[in-house]
């Protein structure tokens, strides 16, 4: 596998540029509560919220592959498929580590405290665009803590798929099926490896940029919620946007707005 891996990144590298072409009308998300423990997780749910809403008020398909919930309600992990016209494009500047800062609900003193939440973008990979040998796999089956009705709190329909070469681990628990899951897992697991492969051929490209003129690349925070002074702020583009609630209901066209100017 890892020697297909570096044939991939060798075609990847004497490609035009880089520019890889595939399908990018479906896109892979991937949310994780970071620093920040309850109020992470809770955050973690708005950020689900907002990229869920957005794709399905404007006409884009939604598919919640893997979801693990807290018991206060907020989400300890979720990956979810949006898919529809450049859903990829809509989405790919939203990969990176959201801070917040509030006052949390369960905060007596008033304090505000800051959290973390770390979001990753995946292009959807098909069987055509990375193939895995089933002898590099490793399954699991386990009982589903996510929604789906009964069926999935009783039978170990959910699936872990862990690809033996590269250490990789995806999860699916949300279909009633053990077999439909399984899919969704190999789905994740395919945009997974695409991402390592175009990693692969990408850095190499910027080491030998940098190399010759320097670099000054931070990949810390991509984004702060404050909540007190109602602002979000992107500190890549140095831009904000007011009205946070009304973003994390789905009214993300502001931003989208603001990144598809830099894209043109």
């Amino acid at each position: 596998m890892r020697r297909s891996l570096r044939r991939r990144v060798n075609s990847l590298e004497n490609a035009a540029g880089l520019e890889y072409i595939m399908n990018s009308s479906s896109v892979i998300i991937e949310i994780r509560p970071g620093a920040g423990g309850d109020e992470a997780a809770l955050f973690a749910g708005e950020l689900f919220k907002m990229y869920k809403n957005y794709a399905l008020k404007n006409g884009m398909g939604v598919t919640v592959l893997d979801y693990s919930p807290t018991n206060l309600g907020g989400l300890k992990e979720v990956s979810l498929e949006i898919s529809g016209a450049n859903a990829y494009s809509i989405y790919k500047h939203e990969g990176g580590v959201h801070r917040v800062q509030r006052v949390p609900k369960t905060e007596k003193s008033g304090r505000v405290h800051t959290s973390t939440v770390s979001v990753a973008v995946l292009k959807k990979a098909t069987e055509k665009d990375v193939q895995i040998n089933p002898s590099d796999l490793k399954i699991e089956f386990f009982r589903s803590s996510g929604p789906g009705g009964q069926n999935v709190n009783k039978r170990e329909t959910a699936v872990r798929i862990i690809h033996l070469p590269t250490g990789t681990v995806v999860t699916a628990q949300t279909e009633r099926g053990q077999e439909a899951n399984k899919q969704a897992a190999l789905s994740i697991l395919r945009s997974k490896i695409l991402e390592t492969i175009e990693n692969q051929a990408s850095q190499k490209m910027q080491s030998e940029r940098r190399t010759q003129i320097g670099s000054a690349d931070r990949s810390e925070k991509i984004r702060t919620y404050n909540f007190p002074q109602d602002r979000i702020t992107d500190h890549r583009i140095k831009k904000s946007w007011s009205r946070i609630d009304k973003i994390l209901d789905g009214a993300m066209e502001p931003i989208v707005k603001s990144f598809h100017m830099l894209d043109k």
